[in-house]
């Protein structure tokens, strides 16, 4: 066991100074009494038992003191946990934030579906560092690397389309999602590329973002997103909001094309249920391990001390209300 502010120890002056003063008080006490010579005294020494309880909630009093003081300290213990085996994966889930992510051929449209089963996959990692990155017809970083599954997930529902300009820079988006992770020292790199067009803006071609990933030694998996054929898409008109079938357009060549560079794969998702089954193929394909020697495991104590005054606060309550004669 070891404390947290062991400098809070020094309150424990406070106690023994008050049994210093409640000795000195006794010792000098001066309060009018008559002496009765009994017998019954002389044979139990002068100490009744009353006489002894009389001193007990002072003794009771100082205790629970004494273990507040130890618990504000806050008393932990810690024991080391040896080779534990944890994902060595830096992940960064890049997505296509372009209006066509609008399009309700998934429910209930793309970009609420990707935003679902990729929190369910950020859920499913609890070990590796993930990131987010976005792209229209530009790009920016959501969320660095990180292995805080909360802030990640708030952030993920937080992704929409109106944020940035309208387009779709595959390149870019790629481009920044290396730039993330180029330093990294992780075991596998991953980046997870979700688009549903065809790359029409951006200042990096595609194919000069993938051979810089695969300089890094980062494998691509891409994604197409789209029903075959048309997909419904919600159009603003003088009558409101409807929906008109559009023809559903993915450079699938071109994302093959990434994915072969750096040692990727290429994926179709054409509803809800595909695209989860993707990304399970790809949490069950990223399995590297990595073994950390010992991590140490803290169990707060303070709690113990806590409740051990105040058992002792009132059990000095009880003796003062039913033992009248005590002080």
């Amino acid at each position: 066991m070891f404390f947290e502010y062991p400098k809070l120890l020094w309150l424990l002056v406070l106690p023994l100074l008050l049994i210093l003063n409640y000795i000195r008080i006794e010792l000098t006490d001066r309060r009018p009494h008559l002496r009765v010579p009994v017998l019954e005294q002389w044979r139990s020494g002068g100490r009744t038992p009353l006489a002894v309880l009389r001193h007990l909630p002072f003794i009771l009093r100082i205790a629970a003191l004494s273990l507040i003081i130890v618990a504000l300290a806050r008393p932990r213990s810690s024991t080391q946990t040896d080779k534990i085996e944890s994902e060595g994966i830096d992940i960064v889930l890049t997505m296509d934030v372009s209006t066509s992510m609008l399009a309700r051929d998934f429910n209930p449209d793309r970009i609420s579906a990707a935003k679902d089963i990729a929190i369910e996959f950020i859920s499913q990692r609890p070990s590796d560092r993930i990131g987010i990155v976005v792209f229209a017809g530009e790009s920016y970083t959501q969320c660095p690397l990180t292995t805080d599954r909360a802030t990640l997930i708030n952030l993920m529902k937080e992704v929409q389309t109106d944020l940035i300009e309208d387009g779709t820079a595959i390149g870019n988006g790629l481009a920044t999602a290396v730039a993330r992770m180029k330093d990294s020292d992780a075991k596998s790199r991953v980046v997870i590329l979700l688009t549903d067009g065809v790359n029409n803006r951006g200042e990096i071609s595609p194919q000069t973002a993938a051979e810089i990933a695969k300089t890094y030694g980062i494998r691509v998996y891409t994604i197409g997103v789209g029903a075959n054929g048309t997909a419904p898409y919600p159009v603003m008109t003088p009558w409101g909001v409807q929906l008109q079938d559009v023809r559903v357009e993915i450079d699938e060549a071109l994302l093959q094309d990434i994915a072969r560079t750096t040692g990727g794969r290429y994926f179709r998702a054409t509803d809800n249920t595909k695209l989860s089954e993707i990304y399970s193929e790809i949490n069950r394909m990223e399995k590297a391990r990595t073994t950390i020697d010992s991590f140490p495991v803290y169990t707060e104590l303070f709690d113990r001390f806590g409740l051990a005054a105040l058992l002792c606060l009132l059990l000095e309550m009880l003796l003062r209300a039913f033992f009248r004669p005590l002080p």
